[in-house]
């Protein structure tokens, strides 16, 4: 989080950036949104701090400093949920109280580290978008030396489970039941007409579609 920013105004920020993914910018709405009250004060401040801007019509929008500010808070609330969703095992409803207090340790160097750790994912659990970072914007350069999807893999070759990526959180959890979890090595047995992988003493098919959502860590980037 930004030192300069009062949690007060994290607050509003958060909830203007939500209101505007579904296309409202309604005060009322966003009063109900933030998890604290949003009074007249307090939308001045934003607004002199040059968050903000309002018409006359009741209406909230996000300056350019505004977006960029909102989105780097998104950014880091909704890592924060992909974080402790699939690598620490939380429940979906579980993760929204976890992820608000995990994103306030989050610098920008380790948010980039956990993005990167994570496969660079493009939804949080409740398939909200994750606005892009820098590191995402090098995932080429990057990604392929921490953490690949399994269909990126060779026939034969052997890895250890990073990440599951999917936004629909069902199927995380299908892959869970396979034994498909975060540091679980797998095998790759086949790549056509069906992607096949071993896990453990079984062998699972996958669509190409579900092999896209599974990163792994591959052998020869595994120092553990």
């Amino acid at each position: 989080m930004h030192n300069w920013l009062s949690q007060d105004i994290v607050e509003v920020l958060e909830s203007v950036w939500a209101n505007e993914e579904r296309g409202s910018s309604a005060v009322e709405e966003i009063s109900q949104e933030a998890k604290t009250e949003v009074t007249e004060d307090l939308l001045a401040e934003c607004e002199r701090e040059g968050y903000l801007t309002r018409n006359g019509g009741g209406e909230i929008r996000l300056t350019a400093l505004g977006r960029q500010t909102a989105g780097e808070i998104i950014r880091r609330h909704r890592l924060a949920e992909r974080l402790v969703v699939d690598v620490l095992g939380m429940t979906l409803e579980e993760s929204e109280a976890d992820a608000c207090e995990f994103e306030h340790f989050l610098a920008q160097g380790v948010t980039s580290a956990i993005c990167t750790l994570l496969g660079h994912p493009r939804f949080c659990p409740h398939n909200h978008p994750i606005p892009e970072g820098e590191c995402c914007r090098q995932i080429e350069a990057q990604v392929n030396s921490l953490v690949a999807s399994i269909d990126r893999l060779e026939v034969g070759e052997e890895a250890k489970v990073a990440y599951v990526s999917a936004s629909n959180f069902p199927r995380i959890r299908k892959l869970s039941s396979f034994g498909i979890t975060p540091g679980v090595p797998i095998k790759v047995k086949q790549k056509f007409p069906s992607f096949v992988i071993q896990c453990d003493e079984t062998q699972i098919a996958l669509e190409n579609d579900i092999a896209r959502d599974i990163y792994v860590w591959r052998k020869s980037n595994d120092n553990q």
